[in-house]
């Protein structure tokens, strides 16, 4: 088959489409002979040298994918050679094919194309993992998403409307705060010219529950857009690594930080994430409230142009690669 492999460390320019050996399943995975796979920031840290894949996992770049299961491996039941599917993956998605647990398996939902599909199980598993599953977000409860034009930021504001919560994001310019409005968000934040503490603060209690792709560099005024009780989730670290976190702040509030991660999560955990998701969020996809928003489709084997487009920002939503 074909994928797009790492020549060496660094650039876009690295990103190489070459043969390499098919992939075969093992017991309790699933062949899938891939339609799309979409381009996520890991993908970027792991071209640099900086991610490398968890043990065992495929060196290929690719975090999810969509497409048409072609083998099953001993002991798989409940899928069938044909099916469309879209998948979890620790590796492996720039490519023809893609061996994956089954449990990590979700049928394509609904009225989505399959194309589009290969934009969902990773914001899917990540938002709602962490602000459902952990953060215990409900109706009624305010969620700040920063990031909110980019592909799990677009994904946070339908799941969080859905789920009957007041939605706030921050995001770059007046443009993309504009296409998170029409996504269902309530309140948008330009975090070049506003202080996203102070509009939040003048317009609802604190945020319940905060997703947060930043880290360091918004520790201390997320802890302060905090309501009591509130929930503050890192899952990113493009602010920096380390912080100054003010305990008492924390204490008053009774505020909980967690920080996690989704992709080194042995394949029991990733299974019952999926598993979660296509009971309680594929409904919600099949009826419309919630899609996937592709900003940009590329062929898989321009992928290191993918990469270029997401580092420079400009997209809104996710960039999904063809492989057919």
């Amino acid at each position: 088959m074909h994928a797009i492999m790492i020549r060496e460390p660094g650039g876009p320019e690295n990103l190489e489409w070459t043969e390499v050996p098919d992939p075969v399943p093992g017991r309790g995975e699933v062949l899938i002979d891939v339609a799309a796979t979409a381009v996520n920031r890991a993908d970027l840290l792991q071209r640099q040298g900086n991610y490398p894949p968890p043990r065992g996992a495929s060196e290929i770049l690719g975090l999810e994918c969509s497409g048409t299961v072609a083998e099953l491996g001993e002991g798989v039941e409940g899928w069938q050679v044909g099916d469309e599917v879209c998948a979890l993956l620790s590796g492996g998605g720039y490519a023809e094919k893609v061996a994956v647990p089954a449990v990590q398996l979700l049928p394509v939902p609904g009225e989505v194309e399959l194309t589009a599909a290969a934009g969902l199980p990773e914001v899917a598993c990540t938002v709602w993992s962490n602000v459902v599953m952990l953060a215990g977000l409900k109706e009624g409860d305010v969620l700040l998403a920063h990031g909110g034009a980019g592909g799990i930021g677009t994904h946070a504001i339908q799941v969080g409307k859905a789920l009957g919560a007041t939605v706030a994001v921050t995001a770059g310019s007046a443009e993309r705060l504009e296409r998170c409005r029409q996504l269902g968000a309530d309140i948008v934040i330009n975090y070049r010219e506003q202080d996203f503490v102070e509009e939040l603060r003048s317009q609802t209690k604190g945020a319940d529950v905060i997703l947060d792709n930043m880290g360091a560099k918004y520790l201390g005024r997320n802890v302060d857009a905090l309501a009591t009780g509130g929930r503050l989730v890192v899952i990113g670290m493009q602010g920096g690594v380390k912080g100054e976190l003010n305990l008492g702040k924390l204490i008053a509030k009774r505020g909980s930080i967690s920080a996690t991660t989704l992709r080194a999560r042995p394949v029991e955990e990733k299974g019952e994430i999926v598993a979660a998701v296509r009971e309680h969020l594929w409904p919600l996809v099949e009826r419309g409230s919630v899609q996937p928003v592709i900003g940009q489709v590329l062929p898989l084997a321009e992928a290191a142009d993918g990469h270029r487009a997401l580092d420079e920002g400009g997209v809104f939503g996710k960039i999904v690669l063809m492989a057919k």
